[in-house]
Parts: C-alpha cells; sequence; structure tokens
C-alpha cells in the first residue's frame, strides 16, 4: 500500500514544497511558543496556574 501512495504522490508536481512548508509552520509556532513562555510576566503565570484550584461557580451549582 505504501508503494501505490508513494508512486501517486511522485507524479504530483509541485508536491515536495508541501513538508517543507509543514516543517517551516511546526518551527515557527514552537519558536513563538518558547518566546510566549519566556515573557510571560510571573504575575499571569500565577493567576492562571491557579484557575483550576478555584470553583467558587462549581460549588453554588451542586
Amino acid at each position: 500500500m505504501l508503494k501505490f501512495i508513494k508512486g501517486h504522490m511522485e507524479s504530483m508536481e509541485g508536491i515536495e514544497i508541501y513538508p517543507i512548508l509543514s516543517l517551516l509552520i511546526f518551527f515557527i509556532f514552537f519558536v513563538i511558543l518558547f518566546w510566549w513562555v519566556f515573557t510571560a510576566k510571573k504575575d499571569y503565570i500565577k493567576t492562571v496556574s491557579h484557575i483550576p484550584l478555584e470553583n467558587h461557580q462549581n460549588d453554588t451549582e451542586l
């Protein structure tokens, strides 16, 4: 089956750009994520990390 897919893809023109674009998008996403993590304010990280522990609204619904 892989032989069929490989043969079919080799017959398409311009298909070689898709793996390069995929790698580029993947790399850019993680570089931006890495940059955001190291530049995020510590107060914001602390506030967001406590959100799952705060369940004031859920207590009244039970």
